[in-house]
């Protein structure tokens, strides 16, 4: 379902009714997000402003872990979700975000790109 924007029109602080000065966007439609899960890599290309095309993830299978002591990046299997700082909700769920802690093959490390947005996972290896 796609929404859009709120209080185009609306009510005054006195209570009296306002009338919109113009009509909804196509900009301004909000979509659901791009919930990135562990499972096999499956990705979903939409349609932007600007007639540009957004990839993300809805399952994903693999992260570029970097290791920042050996300047090494390896790609990695994710075994699964440890932490979710962003909802506790999505910890359950197994979720990744940004700012999320997964366990991969390599130990644990933080996700620092956004899967849902740029269709990619980068995490940074955390120390022991």
């Amino acid at each position: 379902m796609k929404k859009s924007i709120e209080n185009l029109s609306g009510r005054k602080h006195t209570g009296g009714r306002k009338i919109a000065m113009r009509s909804r966007r196509k900009y301004e439609i909000d979509r659901y997000p791009n919930e990135a899960i562990v499972g096999s890599n499956v990705k979903v290309t939409r349609r932007v402003r600007g007639d540009n095309n957004k990839i993300a993830f809805k399952t994903v299978e693999f992260a570029n872990v970097s290791n920042l002591e050996e300047k090494k990046t390896t790609k990695s299997k994710i075994l699964r979700v440890i932490k979710n700082t962003a909802n506790k909700d999505y910890e359950r769920r197994g979720v990744i975000t940004k700012g999320t802690l997964i366990e991969t093959e390599l130990g644990l490390a933080r996700v620092v790109s956004r899967p849902g947005q740029v269709g990619v996972i980068n995490a940074i290896q955390q120390k022991k």
